[in-house]
């Protein structure tokens, strides 16, 4: 007699297959929270990196177009002969008379001054502070700030006045204006206390006396040690090619000129790397919480084999249960995935408004982190549910 053939099976709807599939997380609750933690972290991990990252560096471009990247700075550099070449008192001139130059001054180092908030310090504790001679139109060719006080004028730069970069007032103990510091073995006023500076960081920890009072009290010899030019920004690399030649026209190999805002796009860069590499640290875990995925549903296979056996007596293909589990795996992997972009925006949305900084949600890198997660969970789970698919009835039903 030969063996009746098993029933035909039903087609099995979308609705149907989605509630099958999720029939196992449901039946293992626990199991399923934590095989999806893996992938809900990896995600959360990517999602808040580029989140975070594109926050970062959102502000730092802020800040680069707020502070405008047309500043110069000419500096004496030296000469074929490796000796010390000291820019012409008339470069600053000079600089000032080229046609897309917007701005230009200087300030000139005070060798040997330092300042101290008393006459009792020792003069060698000079906590990192350097004298320097300014010109009357420093601070507007810097786009600098007065946090307190006033700027040098014609007047005050004739006379022992001072003003103190941001970290140099810190460093001194100076909070206001109208204070007394200790110059070179004299007694000078603060006229004012400048804000920070992003692009010029050595105005912060500098003392600025007038160019007047630095040649006629302490010693100055008149050569300007940096110059600081603004140009019209589309003629800055034009600018940057005759400046040398302008500073020092004897010399001109013995001038370095830079630009202060590059040392902002390099930082701009190494944060572009460094959150590479965390996005490479968060695909780890990602693949990690696939590793997991695969794992359980391993597990799911072999613990329901009684399960399995009784679908395909009943008359269930093969498709249809290679279809079951691998539903299951992606709605495991999804779930992970949308509940780490959650946690990623929720860590990027907290961070930057922590910092201060626009907030910038990186729409396409959470789509892709989620399509990533169903894609891992869809290979994680291939497997399993190509072995539960073709565990014949009876050997199924006998080991259930």
């Amino acid at each position: 007699m030969s063996t009746p053939p098993l029933p035909r099976s039903a087609r099995l709807r979308a609705a149907d297959l989605i509630g099958v599939g999720l029939l196992g997380l449901r039946g293992r609750p626990m199991r399923a929270v934590l095989s999806a933690l893996g992938i809900a972290i990896g995600i959360a991990a990517m999602v808040a990196v580029l989140g975070i990252g594109a926050a970062s560096q959102a502000r730092l471009l802020d800040k680069i177009a707020s502070l405008g990247t047309n500043l110069l700075t000419v500096t004496p550099g030296q000469n074929l002969f490796g000796k010390n070449t000291p820019l012409p008192d008339a470069a600053v001139d000079m600089v000032g008379r080229i046609g897309p130059v917007l701005s230009a001054s200087a300030t000139g180092s005070v060798t040997g001054a330092t300042v101290r908030r008393t006459d009792k310090i020792d003069p060698r504790e000079t906590k990192g502070i350097e004298v320097l001679a300014g010109r009357l139109d420093l601070l507007p060719t810097l786009g600098g700030k007065l946090s307190a006080g006033a700027w040098l004028s014609p007047a005050t730069g004739r006379y022992p006045a001072v003003v103190l970069g941001a970290t140099a007032a810190r460093l001194l103990g100076v909070d206001e204006p109208g204070r007394q510091v200790f110059i070179a073995g004299q007694w000078f006023t603060v006229l004012g206390i400048l804000a920070p500076l992003d692009l010029t960081p050595e105005i912060n920890t500098a003392a600025l006396v007038g160019w007047d009072v630095a040649t006629s009290r302490l010693g100055f010899d008149g050569h300007p040690t940096k110059i600081y030019t603004r140009a019209v920004t589309e003629a800055v690399g034009a600018v940057r090619d005759v400046l040398a030649r302008t500073a020092n026209p004897q010399d001109p190999s013995a001038v370095n000129v830079s630009r202060p805002s590059d040392a902002l796009t390099a930082q701009l860069a190494a944060k572009n790397t460094f959150g590479s590499l965390l996005i490479g640290l968060g695909a780890v875990s990602l693949l990690v919480g696939g590793v997991g995925v695969a794992n359980t549903m391993i597990i799911s296979v072999l613990e329901r084999r009684a399960e399995i056996g009784l679908r395909r007596a009943l008359g269930a293909r093969r498709r249809q249960i290679l279809l079951q589990f691998l539903t299951e795996a992606v709605a495991l992997s999804a779930l992970g995935g949308l509940a780490g972009a959650a946690l990623g925006v929720a860590a990027t949305v907290v961070y930057a408004g922590a910092q201060g900084w626009p907030l910038v949600l990186p729409t396409t890198g959470i789509a892709a982190g989620v399509g990533s997660s169903i894609a891992i969970g869809a290979a994680a789970g291939l497997y399993p549910a190509l072995r539960a698919g073709r565990l014949p009835p009876s050997e199924a039903l006998s080991t259930g």
